[in-house]
């Protein structure tokens, strides 16, 4: 048997010292008798695009998810992400093609469910806050089942948008609670039959460290002393707690399971320098905004929007956006984006997404007003502005604000690049903390600010105090896993490994290779094609757009 537990945002930062401390013993028993290392994510190390390549072996430019959204062709219109829009396989599906018995709980764009061998229970995109339908099941019986074994299952209880006073002292309990709760449901899950493979995803770490980096890193340019002595062991208590779900599940185990532990991604802290990339790209004369009333619009729908999700109660917001649509869910979204850019004087705009900063440049023939020739020109401009991006420099200490810039076709390999960004942005650190990348606003005349102090605790879409960072975590430990002194590994390693431990072949057209420390070579399926295009049906952008805002993760997207 293969047992995974996922821990969305895990770092070795906060898990290495507990380790040494003596804090993790389920997790520091693994690490002894096996193997271990840094899995790095996707870039941008982003949550639906990283579990997307663990699960199918590839990179983003293969399963095609590059973020929660999806540029629509054609258009300056956004479409949601699901299930249904990943290009390739999962494990998941070639293991029950072969007869294995599979069991899928929690994990990211898992939504909706698709058939497995067993079952599957959505992640946090799913439609359902509460237990009030069983969509997000498959297959659908269980949800029946699971209800009457571990009460009501709800994915996430609160919201992360606005932070106010109070905020964490609630927040905090409930993070703790759900990581109970999934650890009850896994645990009957385990007992309900043997399986082949076992997954549970556990998003607490990520949640936490979003909101509760600034408690416990006295180091953090938005630290508050009187925060960290209330919730300076927030991240600890949720780690600890995480190992404890960790040492019942090993408990519920099959003696010769081998136990993969894992992360998407890492984490980091958030610095106090706010970037406004569409601001920078006005102001190198790349992009104009709209003027006087053509302006009004936008704004009124983000405001609208805002007041809506922070003022009606979440059973509200679900039934109008049901009874809307998706067709104005997607037009309410991209407009917000993008309203307030005039397209037809618009040379390259961003997303602004504060966890993967990029830029689009407006070709002609690809969208309604490019303005680029698809060629030489496109080759200049995306030449100009990443140099120019490369030269910005932050003005008080004269450091580079960038990192690195990426062509897509550079950093990405298959037959959906040409659905990600044009250039894809990596930003440096400051002093070892992120650059916050917040939508521009009329009312906002720079393209790099200072947060306020009464900035600092702020939602998602405001630039929260802790960020992503790409190095995330893995340990394995079982039956032809040798022990191992740590080393790298990548995400794309994860789905050939599970397979080859399986004792299935590795299809030829994943990227990954097996992870460090398994014994033996993985047999290689040559046949079929060289990807294999999973057919999509993009029937629930509204009810992703719903799921979406009510967790944060679409709170303010860019103006």
């Amino acid at each position: 048997m293969i047992a995974i537990v996922g821990l969305d945002g895990a770092t070795w930062d906060l898990a290495g010292p507990l380790l040494d401390a003596g804090e993790m013993p389920a997790l520091a028993a693994l690490v002894r008798s096996g193997a271990r290392g840094v899995l790095r994510s996707t870039t941008p190390p982003v949550t639906f695009p990283a579990w997307s390549s663990f699960m199918t072996g590839v990179n983003p430019g293969k399963h095609g998810i590059f973020d929660f959204t999806r540029r629509v062709p054609g258009t300056y219109e956004v479409a949601f992400v699901g299930s249904r829009e990943r290009r390739v396989p999962t494990m998941w599906r070639a293991l029950s093609e072969a007869g294995k018995r599979v069991a899928v709980l929690g994990v990211p764009t898992t939504y909706p469910p698709e058939p497995v061998n067993g079952i599957m229970v959505g992640g946090f995109d799913s439609p359902v806050a509460t237990g009030i339908d069983g969509s997000f099941v498959y297959p659908r019986a269980f949800y029946e089942e699971m209800t009457r074994a571990v009460g009501p299952y709800a994915i996430t209880d609160f919201q992360e948008l606005t932070i106010g006073p109070g905020w964490h002292a609630d927040a905090l309990p409930k993070i703790l609670r759900a990581i109970d709760r999934k650890r009850d449901l896994a645990r009957y899950v385990l007992r309900r039959e043997a399986w082949d493979c076992f997954m549970v995803l556990f998003g607490e770490a990520d949640t936490a460290s979003h909101h509760f980096w600034m408690f416990a890193d006295p180091r953090s340019p938005r630290y508050d002393p009187a925060g960290g002595a209330m919730f300076g062991d927030a991240l600890r208590t949720v780690y600890r707690r995480l190992d404890d779900a960790l040492a019942a599940l090993l408990v519920a185990l099959p003696a010769d399971a081998t136990v993969l532990v894992a992360s998407d991604h890492g984490f980091g802290g958030a610095g106090t320098t706010v970037l406004h990339l569409n601001r920078w790209l006005a102001e190198q004369g790349w992009l104009a905004f709209r003027r006087g009333r053509r302006a009004l619009g936008a704004k009124a729908a983000r405001g609208a929007r805002r007041l809506a999700l922070a003022a009606l109660p979440r059973g509200v917001q679900e039934r109008l956006v049901r009874r809307a649509g998706r067709d104005l869910a997607r037009r309410l979204e991209s407009w917000s984006r993008f309203g307030a850019i005039d397209m037809t004087r618009t040379r390259a705009f961003s997303e602004e997404l504060n966890y993967a900063p990029s830029i689009w440049l407006n070709v002609r023939g690809r969208d309604p007003h490019g303005l680029i020739d698809d060629g030489g020109e496109y080759d200049r401009v995306a030449d100009e502005i990443s140099a120019a991006l490369m030269t910005w420099r932050h003005p008080e200490t004269g450091r580079p604000i960038v990192r690195r810039v990426h062509r897509r076709a550079e950093l990405y390999r298959g037959p959906c690049v040409a659905e990600a960004p044009d250039l894809v942005i990596e930003l440096a650190l400051e002093d070892g903390y992120s650059f916050p990348c917040l939508p521009t606003t009329p009312s906002e005349p720079r393209s790099l600010r200072r947060l306020v102090a009464r900035e600092h605790v702020a939602g998602k879409g405001g630039g929260m105090n802790g960020s992503h960072r790409p190095e995330g975590l893995w340990v394995l430990s079982g039956p032809g896993v040798a022990q191992s002194p740590s080393a790298e590994a990548s995400i794309v390693d994860v789905a050939p490994s599970v397979l080859h431990l399986a004792g299935l072949a590795v299809p030829a057209w994943m990227d990954g290779r097996l992870l460090p420390g398994i014994v033996g070579a993985a047999r290689v399926d040559a046949g079929g094609p060289a990807v294999p295009i999973v057919a999509d049906a993009p029937d629930h952008d509204a009810e992703l757009r719903r799921r979406l805002h009510a967790l944060g993760y679409l709170g303010e997207p860019a103006a």
